[in-house]
């Protein structure tokens, strides 16, 4: 690998995209950080996203505009849609229609103006809460269409899709970007956090960062709603 690559890492600034990003620098790639502004409810990750990149010394980073609230489907883009606060089974409603390869088409196209060969996302198979873009099966398969559909894959230079996290538990992936000095204080996880970046403590990404800090044994810096905090058996706090 050539010194100091350029690559390009989604950044939702929540706690996986940051540790992606953490990672992709450990390795010696000069970062381009992308979010996406999607019309998602919670915003807050957005201005998360903006400290970690300058906190983990990003080179660059682009928040890019798409509506996908126009065309809704999911409770994160339709306010009409609930979040649901309780467990759930099979896929949630808190799914977004094609969002991973949406926002894995816009960090391939920017790859290629950069001439940038790797592409980091943060995407979990084990934490996942039954989301289809998050399987190694579906990063196989836009991998194989980005090597058909883009001039470097034509021209034998294929972009790689990388996926440091994909098979780890979020408590692995805690202890992961705990060792590479993460601040996970910055990152905001929650699918409805208010416009501070507090989180609500019930919704089920709220249930999987707060249980993963527990079986971390690593103190859970998240801020919740109305200045709760998670009581001593690591349960949800009411509101």
């Amino acid at each position: 690998m050539d010194p100091s690559p350029p690559a390009v890492v989604l950044l939702s600034g929540g706690l996986d995209s940051a540790t992606a990003l953490a990672i992709a620098r450990e390795h010696g790639f000069v970062c381009h950080a992308l979010s996406v502004d999607y019309g998602q409810r919670h915003l807050a990750e957005l201005e998360a996203a903006r400290r970690v990149a300058r906190l983990l010394g990003a080179h660059e980073h682009r928040v890019m505009r798409i509506d996908l609230a126009g065309i809704g489907g999911s409770a994160l883009t339709d306010p009409a849609v609930a979040v649901p606060e309780e467990p759930t089974t099979g896929i949630p409603v808190t799914y977004v229609p094609a969002r991973n390869t949406i926002m894995l088409s816009l960090a391939l196209a920017w790859a290629e103006v950069l001439a940038a060969r790797d592409v980091f996302i943060g995407v979990n198979v084990l934490d996942s809460s039954g989301y289809p873009d998050c399987r190694p099966e579906f990063i196989a398969a836009f991998a194989a269409l980005a090597a058909l559909a883009t001039r470097a894959g034509v021209e034998g230079s294929p972009c790689r899709i990388h996926t440091p996290l994909i098979t780890l538990s979020k408590a692995e992936i805690i202890r992961e970007g705990t060792r590479l000095g993460l601040d996970y204080g910055q990152t905001v996880s929650c699918y409805q956090a208010d416009a501070e970046g507090r989180a609500c403590g019930r919704c089920d990404a709220c249930r999987l960062r707060r249980l993963g800090f527990a079986a971390a044994g690593v103190a859970d810096p998240t801020r919740y709603w109305q200045g709760q905090s998670q009581t001593a058996s690591g349960s949800a706090p009411r509101r």
